[in-house]
């Protein structure tokens, strides 16, 4: 089997009975996780999603993003409110445009509101499987239209194939587009069944710095930042020197590196993985 990501051979990793750990009432109908590694760029995968019907999987995604709406569950939700801080203060300095923004696969909206309540910044939701019927910002994602600002949070670690990838970049503006990503992506996957990020059931795809850095070159993106406070990215189409600029005023201001930026590559700020949890 080849890697999804860059076409490299891979092997088997290691194995887990997903049973064993918090989730295991939404598993209770599978044995055995086994998980393949790329000797290239290190990217590592879920094989035995490929051995579930479709429908079993997405009753499987259903049935986790259910169970994790509930604040008591042992999965840490995205950082939301430093997310949306970062949002404004680069919508402030005009890093990025929330004119044209979208949260692709945004679930129940939950950044969006936290946007449109605390910074008065409206950001469209789009998500094929999980809508709120009050929720107002929702929109059907038609045909080719492109967004200058895309964000995409916990998604990465979800992906079946390389058509979901691409799903992913598909609206982001081709020309001078953003992307803002939130997932786990560190130099070297271990090899540890009990590493927190392998628990959720739904995590299939796990990436590295490497793969990371070939994905966003073949997507078209020249730079990009990370900001450590929001654990995000935000990959740019173009380097453009007004980007450094701003983000040089930014880290001056706080007083901190709130944001790393780098114009030819992947900012691979996680070298291991100790501390991500």
């Amino acid at each position: 089997m080849n890697c999804m990501i860059c076409d490299g051979k891979t092997q088997h990793f290691l194995s887990r009975d997903p049973r064993e750990y918090s989730y295991g009432s939404l598993v209770e109908d599978i044995e055995r996780y086994d998980y393949s590694k790329c000797s290239s760029c290190g990217f590592v995968f879920l094989e035995t999603i490929k051995e579930l019907s479709d429908k079993r999987w997405e009753q499987l995604n259903y049935d986790f993003h259910t169970y994790i709406e509930n604040n008591t569950s042992p999965t840490n939700q995205p950082p939301y409110i430093e997310q949306a801080s970062l949002i404004n203060v680069l919508a402030k300095h005009n890093v990025i445009d929330m004119n044209s923004s979208l949260d692709y696969a945004g679930g129940y909206g939950t950044l969006s509101k936290i946007l449109d309540q605390y910074y008065n910044l409206t950001l469209k939701v789009y998500d094929p499987y999980i809508k709120e019927s009050s929720f107002k910002n929702y929109i059907d994602l038609i045909g080719e239209k492109q967004f200058g600002f895309v964000i995409n949070s916990a998604l990465f670690e979800h992906v079946i194939d390389k058509k979901a990838l691409n799903g992913i970049n598909e609206p982001v503006d081709k020309e001078r587009g953003a992307l803002m990503i939130h997932t786990v992506i560190c130099e070297n996957i271990p090899n540890d069944p009990a590493w927190f990020y392998y628990l959720p059931p739904v995590h299939c795809a796990f990436h590295t710095n490497k793969s990371m850095n070939i994905l966003m070159k073949e997507f078209g993106f020249e730079s990009s930042l990370y900001c450590p406070s929001a654990k995000s990215w935000v990959l740019f189409k173009q380097h453009e020197p007004s980007i450094e600029i701003a983000l040089n005023e930014i880290n001056n201001l706080f007083q901190t590196n709130y944001c790393y930026y780098q114009k030819d590559a992947f900012v691979a700020y996680w070298k291991g993985f100790k501390n991500l949890n």
